[in-house]
């Protein structure tokens, strides 16, 4: 089995609060939707490839909570293949916490998914700096080498980029002067 993330990030490393002004407004967070203006053309082309593509997803119990309360209750709009493949295929969530998941194929996972995850990561980085939110990447944290597999803009500014994990990073050792 391949596993894939998907991130949307802005150049800041922002990723919370993507899609509407009130999709996660945790900690007081004001900047909500930033993503849907530049979500056009190659970008919609893309992800719509990865979501047909996708055998089952794999979300965190934020994440899952967001999308079962928006994509798990639209109508079928008939022609949205991100649409579809959430609500036809599987969802597996992380979560030590959700216990009733509310989205028809759903199952909670509550082990050490964490570990799982090292095949694929897939960035979409938006040209906008958000200033405040959620960053993809904590401050402090494991390190990770990662190889560029793919790379494209899209004409408005979103650049797409593939990695696979690598093992740790070298670093440069101090020498004697």
């Amino acid at each position: 089995m391949k596993l894939t993330t998907v991130t949307h990030v802005s150049v800041d490393g922002v990723m919370q609060g993507l899609g509407g002004p009130g999709e996660d407004r945790r900690g007081g967070f004001e900047r909500g939707g930033w993503a849907p203006p530049l979500f056009v053309d190659e970008a919609t082309t893309f992800l719509n490839g990865v979501f047909q593509r996708a055998d089952a997803f794999l979300l965190g119990r934020r994440t899952y909570e967001i999308f079962a309360g928006s994509w798990g209750v639209w109508p079928d709009p008939g022609n949205s293949p991100i649409w579809k493949a959430l609500n036809t295929q599987p969802k597996y969530v992380a979560s030590t916490t959700l216990t009733e998941p509310r989205w028809a194929n759903t199952t909670v996972l509550s082990g050490d998914v964490a570990a799982a995850i090292g095949d694929e990561i897939i960035l979409l980085t938006y040209p906008v700096v958000i200033g405040q939110g959620t960053r993809l990447f904590p401050d402090t944290g494991r390190d990770r080498a990662l190889e560029l597999v793919e790379s494209r803009a899209t004409s408005s500014g979103v650049t797409i980029q593939v990695y696979r994990p690598t093992g740790r990073p070298q670093y440069v050792t101090a020498t004697a002067t």
